[in-house]
């Protein structure tokens, strides 16, 4: 079937997919194997160690490739693993601009384990543009953007950013892991590099723990292949196929969470006893313009802060709650509650927390797909 022009809907089924050769498998089977039989040295059918390539894992790189709109994809052990990769295409003295309010294990890969090899990283604002010009230097390599942002729901825009690397060497990596290539094409925008957290809405039923990388570019897909099979930080073949089973129905899942997220950001916003809610799809949320132009909803991931903003409030809340987990991760389709400040942000220090809004008494949601209606009851009781 050929899939380069079919809609989304459809690609997340059928794109980069093609009957298994051996037997016609309509779904690509689990090649479970670390090796593979060769007629001669260097004689073989395009796999000869499954570190290298495995044909399960190539099946979820094209489903990537196609969903994403780009034309090589990477699959990794995590989405840790992934962001990995993409800074070992730098080299000592080069410097990256991040986004200063990003996921707390991404914040501390680049401050505890990549910076002390040289590499300098800067953390801006990026809600505004200004923040980044002004840090870009002849030795910037790297802009690194997460939009929606974890946890504090800021939208960057990414054609913005991208038209501050126009005329460079300056690579644009998005982490599109809240959006999802259902919402928001990173590379349709301009961006070079989009990563994934596979774990989370890709894969949709926390089972299971995978990082994904897009490119179009054969000569970046060609270093980033490099380092995959050099560093070794490969998922397996179960891990491919239970994402790649994920995506089949990441469009009908994304439609819930959207819908119910929805529901739950105005009930939380009319609820007396909350104090803020962060979700892009308020139009009183600072970039909500440019969200609507560069997502086509708006999610299922929430941030609040109840009244009186106080730790053990927010620590009552997230204990009380029934049909919401007490939980990390997100994007499956349970509901799950986190406490930002003492678990997915507690690697950054407080004053750096402090500095972006991740206050002791924020709580961040990822809305699943249950009945709205019990999810609304159960934050109800929890609250009040």
């Amino acid at each position: 079937m050929a899939t380069k022009n079919i809609k989304f809907n459809t690609k997340t089924i059928h794109g980069g997919q093609r009957p298994d050769k051996a037997y016609g498998a309509v779904i690509p089977p689990i090649y479970q194997t670390s090796t593979y039989a060769q007629t001669t040295p260097g004689g073989h059918k395009g796999y000869q160690y499954s570190r290298s390539a495995n044909p399960t894992r190539t099946a979820l790189e094209n489903s990537l490739a196609s969903i994403e709109g780009g034309e090589f994809g990477l699959a990794f052990g995590s989405g840790l693993a992934a962001i990995d990769a993409i800074i070992k295409l730098l080299e000592p003295g080069d410097e990256v601009i991040s986004t200063n309010d990003l996921y707390g294990g991404t914040y501390r890969i680049f401050k505890t384990i990549f910076e002390k090899y040289g590499i300098v990283f800067h953390f801006v604002g990026m809600q505004g543009v200004e923040a980044v010009r002004e840090q870009i230097n002849s030795k910037t390599k790297l802009i690194w953007v997460e939009t929606p942002t974890n946890p504090m729901m800021n939208i960057i825009n990414i054609k913005a950013v991208v038209a501050l690397t126009k005329g460079t060497d300056i690579l644009l990596a998005v982490d599109n892991t809240f959006a999802t290539p259902y919402l928001q094409k990173p590379l349709e925008l301009g961006a070079d590099i989009v990563m994934h957290s596979a774990t989370k809405y890709l894969g949709g039923h926390s089972d299971t723990v995978v990082g994904a990388l897009v490119v179009k570019d054969k000569e970046l897909a060609d270093k980033l292949y490099f380092i995959q099979k050099a560093s070794g930080a490969v998922c397996g073949p179960m891990d491919s196929f239970l994402v790649l089973r994920g995506i089949k129905t990441l469009h009908v899942r994304m439609q819930r969470h959207c819908e119910n997220g929805k529901a739950i950001a105005e009930y939380l916003k009319t609820n007396p006893k909350i104090e803020k809610v962060y979700w892009p799809g308020f139009g009183d949320h600072p970039n909500h313009v440019v969200a609507k132009e560069q997502m086509k909803d708006f999610g299922g991931m929430i941030s609040f802060v109840p009244k009186g903003g106080s730790y053990d409030n927010a620590i009552k809340i997230v204990e009380k709650l029934q049909v919401f987990t007490l939980a990390e991760s997100l994007g499956g389709v349970e509901s799950l509650v986190g406490h930002p400040a003492s678990m997915t942000h507690e690697s950054i220090p407080k004053e750096e927390r402090l500095r972006i809004g991740v206050v002791d008494a924020l709580i961040r949601l990822s809305v699943g797909i249950e009945d709205v209606d019990d999810l609304i009851a159960d934050l109800e009781q929890a609250i009040e």
